[in-house]
């Protein structure tokens, strides 16, 4: 079983990404790449801060990743997000997987990228064009305050999800 999870701070090189699930076995390669839109509900967005608590992520991340491949058997998965402030268009998720048959690749790929967004404690903020930001999503997961809490730091009254 081949997999790999990891929380980047650096750009993902999404070709390096597919490559690694590559295999002579496999006849189908599938790569999710999730990237920065520039308006979400409504509202310009001109870029987006992700943090994590990396420890926490990268050992869920993996076992998604490991859960994928064990449910669609014989499939590769590698899982790699990156946390930090990004861009509009720039990549902030991948998730590559491949198998011997599309239809294992692809059901693999859904579960881990929908895996990843239920349980994995990485919270956005984005930042929008009238210079406002808010946390997205912050409701369903552990509350940023408490990600910054367990990294040792504390973010200031205003800018904690409500």
């Amino acid at each position: 079983m081949m997999v790999r999870a990891a929380v980047v701070t650096e750009p993902i090189d999404t070709t390096a990404v597919l490559r690694e699930v590559e295999s002579p076995a496999h006849g189908a390669s599938i790569l999710f790449v999730g990237t920065v839109r520039e308006v979400n509900d409504g509202k310009s967005v001109d870029g987006m801060d992700y943090t994590a608590y990396v420890g926490m992520a990268e050992r869920e991340m993996t076992a998604i990743a490991r859960e994928a491949a064990e449910k669609f058997s014989g499939t590769f998965v590698v899982i790699v997000h990156r946390i930090g402030e990004l861009a509009i268009g720039e990549a902030s998720v991948a998730v590559a997987t491949s198998h011997a048959h599309r239809d294992e690749a692809y059901s693999a790929s859904r579960y881990a990228i929908e895996q990843l967004k239920a349980r994995v404690p990485i919270w956005k903020r984005e930042h929008y064009i009238d210079g406002s930001r808010e946390w997205v999503n912050a409701e369903s997961r552990p509350t940023a305050a408490e990600a910054a809490s367990a990294r040792g730091d504390r973010l200031p009254a205003e800018s904690r999800p409500s």
